[in-house]
């Protein structure tokens, strides 16, 4: 092993024994399925606003969206701006919402139990159905997570894809098993803040190095005349109107996805009060503006930088390419520590929901309705082997772009939950015959739709999906009878405390 290749070892063992800490301290500290799942909703506003942005972005922020803007350049943008308008939304409408409709019972713990909750659905067809979708889509999020961890630890040290894949989840699923809820979260928060120092870092780095160097500008030049669509916003004008439009709406459309992302909607319901989400919006916001503007520059500048040498899925590794041509041994294996942070910060979460919903919605639910709090947390950890092992597999037989993975994934969660959860917080004349059939169709139209090429299929799965959604939550509420007179009292009963409060979102 090279001594620069030492260097960054030694960084990566630091961090990750960091990690498994804090894993340790709060193995101590869970003694219930509410401390394992939901922090016993004590979430501090720092550690909420940063572990759901940490979750959300995932290695997809320093190698999927790096990777796609030093592909076709400036049109990966629109991806960046949905969402960050999507961030918005979701945090400015839906969180303060959610936190209080989750509220009202302790057992309310995971996403199923809300649906439950909200509708007063004894047959438990809500928590089925949602959990079979959790399991599905987020079997293929974490394997997601799996393969940008080979590709990272195979890059650095040039070893084989597939002792990268068993290095990264080796970590990920042992502070998970370990610790739960708060564990992710309070590694989510230091992950989180080193993933926000390092995106930024290495653009300027690159404008440094360029400036004295006197050659961007020749570079830029250089690259806009050899690719001309390259910084144009649009993209490449010559693949047609119909097909332009496609595009943009499709990048446009992954805003849509937030509402339906279980393991960011679950900080919402974890934080200590509602009163505190409007301090975590705004932090959360500063967060995922410079790292999504970060992440476009990584790619545009290491194209103009780097010239055109990575193709393909090697495009994803640019962030890695350049940080070992940017920076020294320690410092690199800091910013390389990132990537792994990204990956983790989401793997985590979506291993935590995942083992919820198996353990909540199936276990509990249909084998064992008297479990006690300490066998269900033992469960839940089992769970997150038996998960990990799957999604291991799926990302044994994958070396496929991460952007590809997780876009499909992002689309599953987008449809199968986002109108239905919407719906449920807004709308007091949802059923749950109407919640059951959004899921059902935003769910299966994914599946469907990432199945077929060409025309208009090319456009990105979740626009169908929720537009399906939303249209059989609508359709399916007017056409059953009204919901319970209990479930319209306590819906009007917590908007009016919202008002009364001054924490209405609207």
């Amino acid at each position: 092993m090279s001594e620069n290749n030492l260097s960054i070892a030694i960084v990566f063992l630091i961090y990750l024994a960091a990690m498994l800490g804090l894993g340790f301290v709060f193995f101590r500290r869970t003694e219930n399925t509410s401390d394992y799942f939901l922090g016993d909703r004590k979430l501090d506003k720092w550690v909420t606003a940063l572990s759901a942005e940490a979750s959300d972005m995932s290695g997809w922020l320093m190698l999927g969206l790096p990777g796609a803007a030093y592909l076709s350049g400036l049109s990966a943008s629109w991806i960046a701006i949905g969402l960050l308008a999507g961030t918005y939304v979701n945090w400015r409408f839906v969180a303060r919402r959610l936190r209080f409709f989750t509220g009202v019972s302790e057992e309310i713990i995971t996403i199923s139990d809300y649906l439950e909750h909200r509708f007063r659905e004894k047959r438990n067809l809500l928590r089925v159905v949602s959990a079979l979708f959790i399991l599905v889509f987020f079997l293929i999020y974490t394997a997601s997570g799996f393969v940008a961890s080979g590709k990272l630890f195979s890059t650095v040290f040039d070893m084989p894809y597939s002792a990268g894949l068993l290095a990264g989840a080796a970590v990920v699923v042992s502070y998970t098993f370990l610790g739960g809820f708060n564990a992710v979260c309070w590694t989510d928060f230091f992950q989180g803040s080193l993933i926000f120092v390092a995106i930024l870092a290495v653009p300027l780095a690159i404008l440094d190095a360029a400036v004295d160097s006197g050659e961007m500008n020749a570079a830029l030049t250089q690259l806009s005349a050899s690719d001309p669509s390259f910084f144009t916003i649009f993209g490449d004008s010559g693949a047609g109107v119909a097909a332009l439009l496609i595009g943009t709406i499709s990048s446009l459309a992954w805003g849509l996805g937030y509402f339906g992302q279980l393991h960011i909607l679950v900080r919402f319901m974890a934080i200590r009060s509602a009163d505190d989400i409007a301090v975590s919006r705004r932090i959360a916001m500063v967060w995922v503006t410079f790292s999504l503007v970060g992440a476009v520059a990584v790619g545009i500048l290491g194209r103009a930088a780097g010239g055109t040498s990575l193709e393909g899925p090697d495009a994803e590794k640019i962030f890695m390419v350049l940080v070992r041509g940017l920076f020294p041994g320690v410092l690199a294996g800091v910013f390389l520590s990132a990537i792994l942070a990204a990956i983790m910060s989401t793997a985590d979460s979506q291993l935590l929901v995942t083992t919820s919903a198996f353990t909540q919605d199936f276990y509990r639910t249909f084998l064992r309705k008297n479990a006690s709090d300490a066998e269900l947390v033992w469960v839940s950890r089992l769970t997150v082997l038996g998960v990990s092992a799957t999604a291991l597999l799926l990302a044994f037989f994958s070396e496929k772009l991460v952007f590809a993975i997780v876009a499909y994934a992002w689309a599953g969660f987008g449809a199968t939950f986002g109108p239905v959860l919407v719906g449920s917080l807004f709308w007091r004349r949802m059923t749950w015959q109407g919640a059951l059939c959004g899921m059902a169709a935003g769910g299966i139209t994914v599946l469907a739709w990432g199945r077929l090429e060409g025309g208009i299929f090319d456009l990105y799965e979740i626009v169908p999906g929720c537009a399906v959604s939303a249209a059989a939550v609508i359709a399916a509420s007017l056409a059953s009878p009204p919901p319970p007179e209990e479930a319209t009292r306590e819906f009007d009963r917590l908007v009016s405390e919202m008002k009364q409060s001054g924490t209405a979102a609207e």
